[in-house]
Order: structure tokens, then sequence, then C-alpha cells
């Protein structure tokens, strides 16, 4: 359920309304969440291309320069 209202709010800009008023607002959203479902329905692929990675910061470049091993998350560094 938090990954659909992720989708939702960030991957189709519900954040902010187009429209002021509830009633256009409430509108907005179910027209936008019945294209959601079209979309998932289809089974083609986002439209919208993967951002390329970022590049290593100097930090990492350093640590991969003397061969120091470094997690892929830093949330990983208390277990």
């Amino acid at each position: 359920m938090e990954g659909t209202v992720n989708e939702f709010a960030h991957g189709h800009g519900m954040r902010r309304c187009r429209y002021r008023g509830q009633g256009k607002v409430h509108l907005q959203h179910v027209l936008t969440a019945i294209a959601i479902n079209i979309e998932r329905l289809s089974g083609l692929p986002p439209t919208e291309e993967a951002l390329p990675p970022r590049r290593p910061t100097a930090f990492q470049n350093y640590l991969d320069q003397h061969e120091i091993p470094r997690p892929k998350s830093w949330r990983t560094l208390g277990t």
C-alpha cells in the first residue's frame, strides 16, 4: 500500500494539485488513479528512462583506489 501511495505522490506529481476546490481536486485524483491502473494493467514499461547512476564521490574514489571495501549503504555499517 505504501508503495502505491508513494508512486501516486511522487511519480505522478500529486503533491500539488492542478485545480482549486475539493470537487475538482477529487476528480483529478480519481482520474489519475484510473490512469495509473490502466498503466499497470497494460504491462508496458514506464515511459520515463531510469536515471543514470551518480558518479562516485571523492571519498568513494579514494576507497576504491586504496582497495578499501565500502558497503553499498551506510545502513549496513552497524550490522
